[in-house]
Formats: structure tokens, sequence, C-alpha cells
């Protein structure tokens, strides 16, 4: 964390004025810590400094709803996005990135050098204009102006890019909030949606809140998004739920990776691509899971939510959906977990990785551009 002096100005200072964009990054930074509740404490910053909040306001970046309540406008949500990928793309090599390329050759956007004739029905993006026109040039013998004709016309051999279809699963549960471990997914998810926006604009890409239930989380959504706070300290807990009646109110902070994966495979379904995949990020083994209309909340972790969240992976396996699996270590009391996630690539033949906040954006971004399906440790 840095550190800042504070002292009155007497006028030999030299004064600096931030940019709207200095300032929104600072807001965004807290944000990313903090959740939503920093954006409830927008008007007392309106209040005391009402040129910043001003400043970054008329930059679009911030609004008030119908409501009245602060909000990052969606080109703010935006700039976070590729601010995140920005910094993620400066902790590892850009070129280590790929595309989802296949080996075929086919109606797809990565020109080769390979070239053919023009055939009715091709992109005239992929035109080698050179080759067209000396076509052309030999064929009317020479001579200005060049005539083309639909024989002279040449285009470059592409290679066939899928197009896929991910649910990265995000763990809400009260222990995310420990280590960072919270922010860094956030920042990782927002650089994904960033780079899905900026270079696979016909993938579809998803985020999955779990926490004791599962949620869809849409862009803003995940920006204003906190871990659930802890509010049962019991050493032991068995406790089941009405999930369409609850009866009294229901503890959100466990860990549901049942939902969430059954929600992932119920939005993957709906979609046409040719490649389709789950991606989990979590620190903690499932504490929840479903039955019939029931949510089963037990602690410690029992054989019985495992075997159900086990069963599901199963499915989405059986689906075609690859899922891979990243546990988030911080300290030595993880090994159950470890265990569970290497079961949940065992069972869906998918990757399993455990890591630390400082790898977790790589791994989840081999993951993504398509990785072996290996399993990968990371120490």
């Amino acid at each position: 964390m840095s550190l800042h002096e504070y002292s009155k100005w007497d006028g030999t200072q030299q004064f600096l004025p931030q940019s709207a964009d200095q300032v929104f990054d600072q807001l965004s930074e807290i944000l990313l810590q903090h959740g939503e509740r920093i954006l409830r404490n927008m008007d007392d910053l309106e209040e005391e400094m009402p040129q910043i909040v001003e400043l970054i306001q008329k930059e679009g970046l911030i609004e008030k709803d119908r409501e009245g309540q602060w909000r990052v406008t969606p080109r703010g949500v935006r700039k976070i996005q590729d601010r995140a990928l920005d910094e993620l793309f400066q902790a590892f090599r850009r070129d280590s990135l790929g595309r989802h390329d296949t080996q075929e050759k086919g109606a797809g956007n990565v020109p080769l050098e390979d070239t053919r004739p023009y055939v009715y029905g091709d992109s005239l993006a992929h035109l080698n204009l050179h080759e067209t026109l000396k076509n052309a040039y030999i064929r009317q013998g020479g001579g200005v102006p060049i005539r083309l004709s639909a024989e002279d016309y040449v285009v470059h051999e592409t290679k066939f890019q899928t197009r896929c279809a991910t649910v990265v699963l995000i763990d809400m549960s009260g222990s995310m909030g420990r280590y960072g471990k919270y922010y860094t997914t956030k920042k990782v998810a927002l650089a994904l949606q960033g780079m899905v926006r900026a270079r696979y604009p016909q993938d579809s890409l998803q985020l999955v809140g779990f926490y004791t239930f599962a949620n869809v989380l849409n862009e803003r959504q995940l920006l204003n998004s906190a871990p659930k706070p802890v509010s049962m300290f019991d050493s032991r807990i068995h406790l089941r739920f009405d999930l369409d009646q609850p009866a009294g109110r229901v503890p959100q902070h466990f860990t549901n990776i049942h939902a969430g994966l059954r929600l992932a495979r119920s939005l993957l379904t709906r979609q046409p691509a040719t490649n389709k995949q789950i991606i989990v990020i979590t620190d903690g083994e499932p504490t929840a899971h479903i039955e019939g209309r029931e949510v089963v909340l037990i602690y410690p972790p029992a054989e019985k939510t495992a075997t159900h969240t086990l069963a599901e992976v199963r499915n989405c396996a059986n689906a075609g959906i690859r899922v891979s699996s990243f546990a988030l270590i911080e300290d030595y009391f993880y090994l159950g977990l470890v265990n569970f996630v290497e079961e949940m690539a065992r069972v869906s033949r998918g990757v399993a990785a455990y890591c630390s906040t400082d790898d977790i954006g790589q791994l989840v971004f081999q993951s993504f551009i398509g990785g072996r399906h290996t399993k990968r440790y990371s120490h």
C-alpha cells in the first residue's frame, strides 16, 4: 500500500491537478476492493470535493440512476476492463495469448500466406490485392487502366476459428475476502471481458457468482460485487432451506459449486458455439449443494456435498463442456481443496490447478485460450 503525506498548501508548492482518468482510476481501484458500498458514499465525496466528482461525471464515467444512486457508466466499466487487461498483460508475455485456432482451413479471419482463386461467397476482406492486380495485368497484356475480371481475383487462405462459449464461476463465499483473493479474481474476470470484447467478438462470456446460491453477474454487478459476509461461526452446521419459500434468514457465505455448475450448464446448453467451457475459481471445498427444491448447508465440508457436486461435473462433461478448476491457495490448510479440484479434473477430463493470487491471471487466461487438457500445477 502506498503512503501519502498531506500538508496545507502555502502557495510555494507546485499544484498539479489530477485528470478525470487519474481520479477515476483511483475510484475504480477502491470499488474493486470494496464493492458497491463505495458508490453509496459518493454523496459524501460530492459534498467534500464537488469539483472532483463533477470532473469524472463530465467525462461520462459515472452517473446517477433513476433513483438518484451513483453508478459506473458503460464507458466507465469498459475503461476498468481495459485497465485490468493492460495490467495483466504486463505480468506475462502478450504473444503467449493466441486465439481459438484449429488446424483446419475455412471461413475464418486469420489470413495465411497461402492463396487460392476467389470462389463465390468468399469474403473480399481476405482479397490478395497484389496478386489480383498482377493476374489482371498479365491477362490484358499490360497497360493501364487495369480492368479486373472474375478470374483475376485471388484470396488468402484462412485458419478456421471456432466460436467459444465460456462461463466463469466466481466464488463469492465469505473466505474469498481474505488475502486479496476476491479483488484479484474480479480483476481477472474484468480483464477477460475486455479481451473478449476486443479480440473475440463472436464469443460468449458470462459470469456466475456462487455462494449459498448462484446468480448470473452482468458487467456492472461484477464490478460492484463483494464476498458474502460470514454470518455463522458454529463449528458444525447442517441446515436445509426451501428454495421457494425459505424460512428465516438464509446464510449467504457458503460455497455452492454445485449450484454454480448447474446454472453454467444451463446457460451453455443455449449457446450454439462449437466449444463450450466452464472456468471455476474457488478458495474452498463445497459446503452447500442443491437437493430437489432445497439448498443444503453442511460445514465442515461433507462427502455428501462433494458427491452432488462431482455428479454435476460429470453432467457437464457428458454435455461436451470442458471444466477447468482453479484453487486459490494462500496457506497450508487446503489439502482437501487440492484433492477436490483434482477430482473435478478427473471426472470431467479437464484441467486442475492450485495457485496463489499472483498466478491466477495467467492460468485462467491460458485456460480460456484453450490450453492443453492436462493438469497444471503452480506452487
